[in-house]
């Protein structure tokens, strides 16, 4: 016996949905307008089919699915670049948007992204046999950015991201090391960028950027710096 399972996913109309994916690369396989709207589009092994709601509401979707690739690098850069030629940016939030590759505490590098029919598509590659959470760090600073990075990049709660945040960076009788202050000032921004708060997302890339560090602690927020650099800049 050889079984295959297919994601059947709601969105309000077809074609934004499909043109984003052909954005990405894939193909369109099937599309049909009756009996009910229907579609759907591949990308090498990877298959997702569509069905068009009219009373659908794609802010308030929760629907979405999970890619298993072995090369999650390789679909990012990929993806980014088809994006940036069809549309002439990388969205990276509101609908649709793709978010960036980061390795996560349940032995999964990824990266999620939702289309316009307010789908979350996870794509994940494995690094570890161990799928559970890892257990949260104890020390103050480092649980505080682990929890925010889970909330940002897993649970797409950047409002909660935020919350763990500023209460962390409020400390008085605690300091965070400057590699934390940064990754957390770093993160902070991002999440006020995905809550379209642009000035405390700049407010909080210039102080990551004034935290001194050495050459190796700066090679580790490097990706994350010009991104954000990027992603604020008029």
């Amino acid at each position: 016996m050889v079984e295959k399972t297919i994601p059947m996913l709601p969105c309000q109309s077809l074609q934004p949905v499909l043109d984003f994916y052909t954005a990405l690369g894939f193909e369109v396989t099937f599309q049909q307008k009756s009996p009910n709207p229907y579609a759907v589009v591949e990308y090498g092994a990877i298959e997702l089919h569509f069905f068009g709601m009219k009373r659908y509401d794609p802010t308030e979707s929760y629907s979405g699915c999970c890619v298993i690739t072995d090369d999650v690098d390789t679909l990012h850069t990929a993806f980014r670049a088809g994006l940036k030629a069809t549309y002439g940016r990388i969205p990276s939030r509101g609908l649709p948007r793709i978010g960036p590759v980061k390795d996560m505490s349940y032995g999964t590098r990824q990266f999620l992204m939702s289309d316009p029919g307010g789908n979350c598509v996870r794509i994940a590659q494995k690094t570890s046999e161990n799928q559970h959470h890892r257990p949260a760090p104890k020390e103050t600073f480092a649980r505080a950015l682990h929890f925010a990075t889970v909330f940002t990049h897993s649970h797409e709660d950047p409002a909660g991201a935020a919350k763990i945040i500023d209460r962390a960076l409020a400390l008085e009788d605690e300091r965070p090391t400057p590699l934390q202050e940064a990754q957390l000032l770093l993160l902070r921004a991002e999440v006020a960028y995905r809550l379209d708060d642009d000035t405390t997302a700049q407010h909080m890339l210039d102080k990551a950027t004034s935290v001194r560090l050495t050459e190796e602690q700066g090679k580790l927020v490097r990706d994350d710096l010009e991104r954000l650099t990027e992603l604020l800049s008029p």
